[in-house]
């Protein structure tokens, strides 16, 4: 009998065991799955890692996946205040980019997320750095390092002076995987404040013309012009691509009050605006 008693009791034991290691085996999220790193930031305390969709930064827009380890337990913070500082040293000069805040990414842990469009980088993909300065728990820290900006092979982004003196900027945003038909077109307009500021542009209108050098020039049916939508401060419209192959996106810029502030009508004696965005597909 009191064999018996003793094997019951490790048969208990064991199932209980089995059923409390079962239970344990959830499985682990990767927060960045399809995510391809671009690189490390670090200072003595922390590792900020930069992620997007390609693993490099290139001129126009970016979208950036952050998240930071502790470089101690290499445990990723969740609560963190951060703000970012795209700088261009150029010989005689230094000046930033459009941004945006960087904010946590609902239902992520760990991810924080912003933009940036680069305007501009150097053949070699130098003379850009990023600084980041956040808080955790109540204390201060920055890191900052040097990055690598690659030249688009399209003209995704534009910098440009208007009639009005002002300095302004274009980046095409979507689409990001075009199609034969109606586009959702969704471009951000930024004006220079200053060096390190450069904030949107609201309520202008953006008009829109494309057409295909190699296919006489030819535009497409039932495209609309660009207005500004509040909700992600960008300029929305619609693009028709007809066909497959390079296009130029010609655009002309107005102002509230309906003044063109750059670009021209596409004619046969000028086939192109001044201002325009290309994409091919």
């Amino acid at each position: 009998m009191k064999l018996k008693y003793i094997v019951s009791i490790l048969f208990i034991g064991l199932f209980t065991v089995a059923c409390s290691t079962d239970d344990d085996n959830t499985p682990v999220i990767n927060e960045i799955e399809n995510l391809v790193k671009i690189q490390e930031i670090k200072n003595s305390s922390h590792t900020i890692e930069l992620y997007n969709k390609t693993g490099t930064f290139n001129t126009g827009y970016n979208n950036i996946t952050i998240r930071i380890k502790d470089n101690i337990d290499n445990s990723y913070l969740e609560n963190v205040n951060i703000s970012w500082m795209p700088m261009m040293q150029m010989p005689s000069m230094q000046h930033s980019c459009p941004k945006s805040a960087i904010a946590k990414i609902t239902n992520k842990k760990t991810l924080f997320e912003g933009v940036i469009i680069y305007q501009m980088t150097n053949a070699n993909g130098s003379g850009w750095s990023l600084t980041f300065n956040y808080t955790v728990n109540g204390e201060d820290y920055m890191a900052t390092d040097t990055i690598s900006v690659s030249q688009s092979e399209k003209q995704n982004v534009a910098s440009f002076m208007g009639i009005d003196d002002k300095h302004y900027i274009v980046a095409l945003i979507e689409p990001e995987d075009p199609i034969i038909g109606i586009n959702n077109l969704i471009v951000g307009l930024y004006k220079m404040e200053n060096m390190m500021s450069f904030p949107v542009v609201q309520d202008y209108t953006i008009m829109l013309d494309p057409r295909m050098p190699g296919m006489g020039n030819h535009s497409s049916p039932n495209n609309t012009d660009l207005g500004y939508d509040a909700t992600d401060s960008m300029y929305h419209g619609n693009l028709s691509l007809t066909m497959t192959g390079y296009w130029v996106l010609n655009l002309k810029l107005k102002n509230i009050e309906g003044t063109v502030l750059k670009g021209e009508d596409v004619t046969e004696q000028d086939p192109k605006s001044s201002l325009y965005l290309e994409l091919e597909f």
